[in-house]
C-alpha cells in the first residue's frame, strides 16, 4: 500500500481494491485479538477442533476485508488461494471451514462474553490510534443509520437472545420533512440501527452501538460519547455534532457536564411565536431571541422598528456566559437608536446571557455563528463512514439471520474499519521517484506501539 506524502493521514482513497497478501498480513497483525481467541478456545473446551478458532476468526475477517458478497464466496477463494490460506493458518484445502461451521462460529461470537471482547478489540485499536494521532477525536460527529437483518423464526431462540441483552430486529420508519413540516420522503426498513461517533476530520469511527430500529438516537449519542472518551486521552473531545434528534435538555446537560461543546441542530417547537424577550431583561428592553437562540436587538427609533442580529463576541467559559455587543458599533455603521442604547459606551451595548438559563437554547457555540456552521458540516464525515461500512464491507448485507450472528458480523466490520485506519496511519509516505518513502511522527509512533505489543 503506497500513500503519497501529499495525501491526508487517513487516505481512504488509497485503499487497494484487491489488497495484496502483504497488506492483508499487516492488517491481521494489527488486530489485538489474543484475548478474544483465548476466550473462544476456552468456551470450546474439549469439543471438536476440526477447524481451529483462529482459522474461523481469520475467515470471518477475510470475508469483510476482501469485500465478498457472502461467506461462501470467501470460503471458495480460500480453497483456490494457497497464499491466502497460509495467512490464517490453513495448511491445505481440506482445512477450509464449511459454511455451517462459520455460521455456528458467528452465533457463538455474537454472545456474551465473546461479544464484549470483540468490542474491546475495537476499543483497543481506537485507543492506540488516539495515542499516536494527537488530534484524533478533537471534533466528533454522530449519526444513526439503518441496517437490514432477518429475525430468527424460533420464539424460544428469540427469548434466549433477549435474555442475553441482544436487541431483536424490528420495523423502522423515518420521515423527512421540508421547512413547512410536510413529509417529503419516507424510509422504511426491517432490522437494526447502527449508532456511530466518528472523527469529523479523519473519518475514523471512535465508538459504536447497535440497537433495534426503535433505538433512541439521543441516548445512544451520549453512550457513544462516553465510550469515545474512555478510548481517547483525557479531555481530547472538544466538540460533538449531531442532528436535531439529539436536541434535548438531557443531551445538552450531559455534554455540558463533560466540558464538550454541542453542535446540535435546533428542533422547531414554537408554533406561533417567532421570538421572545431575552430572559433577565426588563419588559421594555429591545433585546430578543429566536427559537434557535440567536440574539437580536430592535432599532425602535425607526418606523417600523428594524431588527438586527447582535454581534457575537465569544463564549466566556469562566462566567458561563455568551457575550454579544451592539451590531452597529461592532460593524461600524450608524444606528438611529445609538443614543438610547450606547450613551457613554465605547463598544456599545453589551449583553451577557447565562447559559444555565437554557443550555439547549444557548449552547457554547451559538447556532448563528460561522464556527457552528463549519463544525456542523463535519457531520458529512459520518455519511462517508456509513457508506464505507455498508458498501465496501457489507454491514448492510440484509441476509444475516439472528441477533448473535448480526452483532458478530457488525463487530467484525468495525474491527476491519479500525484496522484499515491503523494501516493508513502507519503506512510510509511515498514522495515520488526521487523522494522514496519515509516515516512521519505519527507513523513512527504507531510502529513503536506495534513493537511494544509484540
Amino acid at each position: 500500500m503506497f500513500v503519497h506524502v501529499t495525501q491526508p493521514l487517513f487516505a481512504w482513497g488509497a485503499l487497494e481494491d484487491c489488497p495484496s497478501l502483504h497488506s492483508i498480513k499487516a492488517l491481521l497483525d494489527a488486530i489485538p485479538d489474543g484475548k478474544l481467541i483465548e476466550s473462544l478456545e476456552q468456551a470450546r473446551g474439549r469439543g471438536r477442533d476440526d477447524y481451529p478458532v483462529h482459522v474461523l476468526w481469520g475467515a470471518l475477517v477475510l470475508s469483510v476485508v476482501l469485500r465478498h458478497p457472502s461467506i461462501e464466496a470467501c470460503l471458495a477463494e480460500l480453497k483456490r488461494n494457497q497464499g491466502l490460506r497460509w495467512l490464517i493458518g490453513i495448511e491445505s484445502e481440506t482445512g477450509v471451514p464449511t459454511k455451517w461451521s462459520m455460521s455456528r462460529f458467528q452465533y457463538v461470537l455474537g454472545q456474551p462474553p465473546h461479544l464484549e471482547l470483540l468490542v474491546e478489540v475495537f476499543n483497543k485499536m481506537t485507543a492506540r490510534l488516539g495515542e499516536a494521532v494527537e488530534d484524533l477525536g478533537r471534533h466528533c460527529a454522530g449519526d444513526a443509520t439503518a441496517l437490514h437483518a432477518r429475525r430468527c423464526k424460533n420464539k424460544q431462540t428469540q427469548a434466549a437472545e433477549q435474555a442475553q441483552g441482544l436487541p431483536q430486529p424490528c420495523g423502522g420508519r423515518k420521515e423527512y420533512t421540508d421547512e413547512q413540516g410536510r413529509v417529503t420522503q419516507v424510509m422504511e426498513w426491517f432490522g437494526y440501527k447502527l449508532h456511530l461517533l466518528v472523527d469529523a476530520r479523519h473519518e475514523v469511527a471512535l465508538s459504536y452501538t447497535i440497537t433495534s430500529a426503535h433505538g433512541d438516537d439521543a441516548e445512544e449519542f451520549i453512550a457513544n460519547v462516553e465510550q469515545a472518551q474512555a478510548n481517547l486521552p483525557k479531555d481530547r473531545i472538544q466538540t460533538a455534532a449531531f442532528d436535531k434528534a439529539a436536541d434535548c435538555d438531557k443531551v445538552h446537560h450531559d455534554l455540558h457536564q463533560k466540558a464538550i461543546k454541542p453542535v446540535v441542530e435546533n428542533r422547531r417547537l414554537w408554533k406561533d411565536e417567532h421570538e421572545r424577550q431575552l430572559p433577565g431583561h426588563r419588559p421594555d428592553s429591545n433585546i430578543v431571541h429566536d427559537e434557535a437562540g440567536t440574539v437580536y436587538c430592535y432599532d425602535i427609533k425607526s418606523n417600523p422598528p428594524v431588527r438586527h442580529q447582535m454581534a457575537y463576541i465569544g463564549h466566556e467559559a469562566a462566567r458561563g456566559t455568551l457575550k454579544y455587543r451592539c451590531p452597529a458599533r461592532h460593524q461600524g455603521w450608524q444606528c438611529p437608536c445609538d443614543a438610547r442604547c450606547n450613551p457613554g459606551k465605547r463598544y456599545g451595548k453589551t449583553v451577557r446571557i447565562k447559559q444555565e438559563r437554557n443550555l439547549r437554547r444557548f449552547p457554547a457555540i451559538p447556532r448563528a455563528s460561522k464556527q457552528f456552521e463549519r463544525l456542523y458540516k463535519g457531520r458529512t464525515a459520518t455519511e462517508r463512514v456509513n457508506a464505507r461500512l455498508k458498501l465496501f464491507w457489507g454491514a448492510d448485507d440484509g441476509n444475516i439471520t439472528g441477533a448473535p450472528r448480526f452483532h458478530a458480523y457488525i463487530g467484525a466490520v468495525m474491527v476491519v474499519h479500525s484496522a484499515f485506519a491503523t494501516l493508513l496511519a502507519a503506512a510510509p509516505r511515498y514522495g515520488g521517484i526521487l523522494g522514496g518513502t519515509r516515516l512521519g511522527p505519527v507513523q513512527q509512533a504507531l510502529q513503536d506501539l506495534f513493537k511494544k505489543a509484540g
